[in-house]
């Protein structure tokens, strides 16, 4: 049976990296007792995929990994079973069952939301010079910044990712293309906004929070939680 699994990742452990919380969850599955399923070969390993990796520094109450397990119980007491073993900053949010020959989450994102929200811990206080920056900001016909890949660094237009931006509860809200397609970063968008805007762009001012992860096009944007049921 194919299962996927919503958590959150809040709080300080917004300092581990993705291949920690992979290990977190491996550990997780085993000591809350899942019949998780298992490769096979000299050097079995669980059959685990995650949806779309989070940059460190960032929290979120939208992550994604699916999994293969042999059998289940309910929804309810396999969440109980895994938050029972969780750290505080990382909690299952819901637990559904998909459908006989359903694509990987990794495969389907097509986008995110975040909530972008001012650091308390700097000094500096430019969010509101961005808030008020907003709808002129989007009125261009390219919004260009230099993008780094592992081999070069070019100039690249970002709009065509950026789907909704603006201004929510004192911060900013964005609607952004994900995955295997076209991928855009929050911090881009934010480094972009602060250039227009003639401030000097640093990461450590601003808090990104993630919202949820969708599937679908842009005009119909589905939670990765609605492939399956509860069981």
């Amino acid at each position: 049976m194919k299962l996927r699994i919503k958590y959150t990742k809040t709080g300080v452990l917004r300092f581990i990296g993705h291949l920690d919380i992979m290990r977190l969850f491996q550990k997780a599955i085993r000591r809350a007792k899942l019949d998780v399923a298992y490769s096979k070969g000299f050097s079995p390993h669980q059959i685990i995929s995650f949806a779309a990796p989070m940059p460190l520094g960032m929290t979120s109450e939208g992550e994604y990994f699916d999994g293969d397990f042999v059998s289940v119980t309910s929804t309810e007491d396999m969440m109980n079973r895994l938050n029972d073993t969780m750290p505080e900053g990382v909690k299952v949010l819901d637990i559904v069952e998909l459908e006989e020959g359903a694509k990987p989450s990794m495969s389907v994102v097509s986008a995110s939301d975040y909530y972008i929200y001012k650091n308390d811990e700097c000094t500096n206080d430019y969010l509101q010079q961005l808030i008020d920056s907003l709808a002129d900001f989007m009125t261009q016909e390219k919004i260009e910044i230099m993008k780094k890949t592992k081999s070069k660094e070019e100039m690249s237009d970002i709009k065509p990712g950026i789907y909704k931006l603006e201004n929510k509860d004192d911060g900013i809200y964005m609607l952004l293309a994900s995955g295997s397609v076209l991928n855009l970063k929050p911090e881009l968008v934010i480094e972009a906004l602060c250039k227009y805007s003639g401030l000097v762009y640093n990461r450590y001012d601003y808090m990104v929070h993630r919202l949820e992860t969708y599937m679908g096009e842009r005009n119909n944007l589905q939670s990765l939680i609605t492939a399956g049921k509860r069981f």
